[in-house]
């Protein structure tokens, strides 16, 4: 009777066993859930953090604005009233207030197979004024270990980081043809994450390896750094003018424009946007991408009348396109404009649409064919008026101006319109005065 019962408790108890074993199985911890999960909140705590970032940064400025105005209280002896009255923008906030008096801005370097790259890290280290505020990242594609040399050969001038995924990207049809635009997102998207989350930059200056630079280049970027970090109107700073070609700019070497198309070649992004991007960063032609309103959200970037950047690179996944005919005509500046120590507080939106919109549509107005005639008997700057798409690619192609459209945005157009020079004088061409957005059909 005890051997039965003891076997019965054995036979029970096994049973038991085996059902909590089976219970644990089936219903064990997805582990990949938590930690996707824990990417997730850690993404959202990086928003919050920049978040927070800017309101300290706000706080700051209206901390600094307040004390402007209880010293010019006790200089003058008026009273508040009475300063206000007399000047109503006195607690404004003066955005352009850099409360990071010395920022750390990393260059990020794409490279793949060019060991022309010596050129263009030669000009970096020659014009950088320091290693501590701009170092240099160069992150790697394609394994092209001629190249790899050369970026080593710098030492600890650089940080050399490695795309690890070499995998062929499989594509059908016609899209095979632009398997080289696949693999260029996926590289940008790579390098960009390392630079923001694991070396843990804030601001980044994003090149690839066949720009030349101009002298000015680090500080263009520097004396900007403070208006994309503070106006919410911007989303990057480009050194890059796509119709900069000679002919085409003025002399006018410390001139900036803001503008609604995302130039590139050469620009810099802040982290916040970064976080925007990052999980849904495109496939192929992530460029085009970050001109989309989606992206773009209104937003402008600031860029120079003529470019701190121009490429050397015939050869690449485009094939030279617009090489021949355009790139490599536009005009790199030369010589050095001290931007630090000049108020940029004009391109802030509230300042600079105002008297944008004055002086183009207060500029008289003329034909194309009286522009390309030179015959106009008024001097000072001139507007051309288009109204429709081919409206404006006739008198693009005429002028020597690139026609193209992004998402109905054309090149370096602001508001509709896209300013240049045309034998020594300014011209606008520009959308009627009752514009009020771009088409996106407009390609």
């Amino acid at each position: 009777m005890r051997r039965k019962t003891f076997y019965l408790i054995g036979c029970l108890s096994f049973i038991c066993w085996t059902a909590v074993l089976c219970y644990l199985f089936v219903h064990k911890p997805n582990t990949i859930k938590y930690v996707y999960k824990y990417e997730e909140v850690n993404k959202e705590v990086d928003i919050l953090e920049n978040e927070l970032k800017q309101q300290l940064k706000s706080n700051e400025a209206l901390l600094m604005t307040l004390k402007n105005i209880k010293e010019q209280i006790i200089k003058t002896g008026k009273d508040i009233k009475h300063i206000l009255a007399e000047n109503p923008s006195a607690l404004s906030m003066d955005r352009t207030v850099d409360i990071n008096k010395d920022p750390v801005i990393c260059v990020l370097l794409f490279a793949c197979n060019r060991i022309t790259i010596k050129r263009n890290l030669d000009q970096l280290l020659k014009y950088r004024p320091n290693p501590r505020n701009f170092p240099i990242v160069v992150s790697q594609d394609c394994g092209h270990e001629p190249t790899r040399k050369v970026i080593q050969s710098y030492g600890e001038q650089l940080t050399l980081i490695r795309q690890p995924d070499q995998s062929d990207i499989p594509l059908t049809g016609k899209a095979k043809k632009f398997k080289g635009y696949y693999k260029i997102a996926r590289h940008y998207g790579w390098a960009l994450n390392q630079t923001f989350h694991t070396l843990n930059y804030d601001t980044v200056i994003i090149i690839e390896d066949d720009l030349d630079l101009s002298p000015d280049f680090f500080e263009y970027f520097r004396a900007l750094y403070p208006l994309l970090k503070t106006d919410p109107t911007l989303y990057c700073i480009s050194a890059w003018n796509d119709n900069g070609k000679d002919g085409l700019v003025s002399n006018e070497a410390d001139k900036l424009f803001r503008s609604d198309f995302f130039p590139g070649l050469g620009w810099m992004l802040t982290k916040d946007i970064w976080l925007e991007f990052e999980n849904k960063w495109p496939k192929a032609f992530w460029d085009d991408w970050i001109r989309e309103p989606a992206q773009r959200k209104d937003r402008a970037c600031i860029r120079p009348e003529m470019s701190r950047t121009r490429t050397f690179g015939k050869i690449g996944v485009s094939n030279g396109l617009f090489y021949e005919k355009h790139l490599k005509f536009i005009k790199l500046n030369e010589e050095s404009v001290p931007f630090t120590q000049i108020n940029l507080t004009y391109l802030l939106k509230e300042n600079y649409d105002v008297d944008w919109v004055k002086t183009v549509y207060g500029s008289p107005t003329v034909t194309l064919q009286q522009l390309l005639r030179s015959d106009i008997p008024s001097d000072g700057p001139i507007r051309i008026t288009y109204g429709s798409k081919d409206g404006y690619k006739k008198a693009a192609k005429a002028l020597g101006l690139m026609d193209d459209f992004k998402s109905g945005v054309p090149r370096t157009g602001y508001r509709g319109v896209v300013t240049f020079m045309r034998k020594g004088r300014r011209v606008y061409l520009a959308p009627p005065p009752t514009w009020k957005q771009y088409d996106i059909t407009w390609r």
